[in-house]
């Protein structure tokens, strides 16, 4: 939190698309007890109000026990067996790591060029921006009234966990910041602890991007899942990155034994600047409310051809993990003394701690 202001720079935008002033939040680190919705997040930055955020500032919560919270040797599948152990050991770290830098850089960065009334600007209209992307001054920015998720609508809420999952990508092969979360001692060494936690992010992003494809439903061509659509764009972008970084490899015709190959030693000089180019697009076009270049962008990247939809997307359906069964607790007054009851991590626990919550 205290270092986030020298971090902002080393993201792939100039001082124009940034707030003047780094709006640092509060940071709490949460144990869920019980947690009242469909499904638990692992981190949340709130609101969910870009203008808030952009004047008042926002709030940050890491929901620890839910980030390691997992089955005892469930399968994980397309990770292959060369780099289970490497995997199994250190995705709890990477996804600390991705988590944090998701909700405070991630959704807590970018200004959003507006007129913010009928004749004022939050910029120089006089002479706009330069974007980084064509070299051109920006023609595009908010008008009155206007906000990110009336001018992007229904993909503002997928566009913007891609912007923030970019960005913990980009900055998470930053070894400095990896030795702020107790990995490393800052210098880059992608064959070291903090490489091990660096490849273990890549991988897992990857895999997530493949297994994201249940979240898709052939039938309407949609996406069901914002956090899934946004990291199925991640995995086209790293198999686009060049010189093989990332392939999808099998042998079979029926791709039962498809693997991810991830080529470490690519991570800083092919899968960061690959991160960086689409987040650099994503990043301003949000910023200067661009919808048409914007959609047109994250349509492209989250696009769903024949060979995912019909090849790969039924080999994730038949490799698919049970969906997480969390079995949280209760409080229950004995005397005058509030006492945690606990109950065994089994659906006869999680069926008995929701009858018990009833009484």
């Amino acid at each position: 939190m205290e270092n986030a202001e020298k971090m902002i720079p080393k993201l792939p935008w100039g001082k124009e698309f940034e707030k003047q002033t780094f709006l640092s939040p509060d940071f709490t680190s949460l144990e869920v007890m019980s947690f009242a919705g469909s499904g638990i997040p692992a981190g949340i930055n709130i609101p969910n109000y870009d203008d808030i955020r952009q004047n008042l500032g926002f709030k940050n919560v890491s929901l620890g026990n839910v980030l390691s919270a997992k089955a005892p040797n469930e399968p994980i599948p397309f990770i292959r067996e060369q780099d289970l152990s490497l995997f199994r050991e250190h995705r709890d770290a990477a996804f600390e790591v991705q988590v944090g830098i998701h909700e405070l850089l991630g959704h807590g960065t970018g200004k959003l060029l507006q007129e913010t009334s009928p004749g004022k600007y939050n910029f120089d209209v006089t002479k706009p921006p330069v974007s980084p992307i064509d070299g051109k001054p920006i023609s595009t920015w908010y008008k009155p009234g206007q906000t990110w998720s009336s001018v992007f609508g229904s993909i503002a809420s997928s566009y913007e966990e891609c912007r923030a999952e970019c960005v913990a990508m980009a900055l998470g092969c930053d070894f400095g910041i990896l030795q702020l979360f107790g990995f490393g001692d800052g210098k880059e060494d992608i064959n070291g602890v903090a490489g091990d936690v660096l490849y273990a992010s890549y991988l897992q992003m990857a895999r997530a991007g493949v297994v994201a494809l249940e979240f898709w439903d052939p039938s309407s061509k949609k996406w069901g899942q914002a956090h899934m659509q946004a990291r199925f764009s991640i995995l086209r972008v790293f198999l686009e990155a060049g010189n093989d970084f990332v392939r999808l490899v099998h042998a079979k015709d029926d791709l039962s034994d498809l693997e991810i190959h991830l080529d470490r030693s690519k991570i800083l000089s092919h899968g960061r600047p690959a991160v960086e180019r689409y987040l650099q697009k994503l990043h301003v076009y949000k910023s200067t409310a661009d919808f048409a270049a914007g959609k047109a962008l994250y349509d492209e990247s989250t696009h769903v051809n024949e060979w995912w939809g019909t090849k790969v997307r039924p080999v994730v359906l038949q490799k698919k993990v049970p969906r997480k069964v969390f079995v949280q607790a209760n409080t229950v007054l004995e005397g005058d003394q509030v006492v945690l009851k606990e109950y065994e991590p089994t659906l006869e626990g999680m069926i008995q701690s929701y009858a018990e919550r009833d009484v």
